[in-house]
């Protein structure tokens, strides 16, 4: 049987108003679904008209103002459908969505389903470069942005914090780490539940780290969507 990457993948990605998932609102997204070669077999993009302001430090990253997205944008509750409708024919229909710290935007789209009262797909399975880089890797230093992962894995990364170069990338760093760690290779399905695992695991790490200076520091190892 082939692997996933071997086999048509997608990769989904959000830009929104803060860093904060459960109060975040999607400015842009985009999801691409590519085949075992790589090709794009479908390119999906959205604007939301969003209902609240987009912080000046949000429009600085991915550069969509409150202006633009009320001016050009659609509202929001249809784009949060629509999404929610791709993904979960995708995940339907077994194909592996790839997605960079997944249990941000999971956990950001989730929280807009239950805003517009819209049913959430269930997130599985899904591949997390984050975290699969984490965890065969676990010792080298610097950074693990996306941004830091493509100059580390060879990955071109143009127009970074746009929601499509955000998949892309997404896609080529989870490509290059599949052709570096052949423990990677299997179904997605297998894979995802390892991930369950390893988020939490990884989670618990940083959170035993923190708490050198303090002690009442928390972090969630939930995966791929928080609660």
């Amino acid at each position: 049987m082939n692997s996933w990457h071997e086999l048509p993948h997608a990769a989904f990605d959000l830009e929104t108003t803060g860093r904060d998932p459960q109060t975040a609102r999607i400015v842009t997204a985009s999801i691409i679904l590519v085949d075992g070669a790589g090709d794009v077999l479908q390119h999906h993009e959205w604007l939301a008209a969003v209902e609240e302001e987009i912080p000046a430090e949000a429009a600085a990253i991915h550069g969509v103002s409150t202006e633009r997205a009320r001016a050009e944008g659609r509202p929001a509750a249809e784009v949060t459908a629509e999404i929610a409708g791709v993904l979960g024919s995708m995940f339907s229909a077994g194909i592996p969505v790839l997605a960079f710290n997944a249990s941000y935007d999971f956990t950001v789209l989730n929280r807009e389903c239950e805003r517009f009262g819209l049913t959430a797909p269930a997130p599985a399975p899904v591949i997390d470069p984050y975290i699969l880089d984490k965890q065969m890797d676990r010792y080298r230093r610097g950074k693990r942005t996306l941004t830091a992962l493509t100059e580390h894995y060879g990955v071109g990364f143009e127009n970074a914090h746009t929601s499509a170069a955000d998949v892309m990338a997404t896609l080529g760093v989870a490509r290059a780490l599949a052709g570096k760690f052949p423990v990677l290779h299997g179904e997605a399905q297998l894979l995802h539940q390892a991930q369950i695992g390893w988020a939490s695991e990884q989670a618990a790490s940083f959170q035993d780290y923190l708490r050198r200076k303090d002690p009442a520091a928390v972090v969630d190892g939930t995966w791929p969507a928080r609660s």
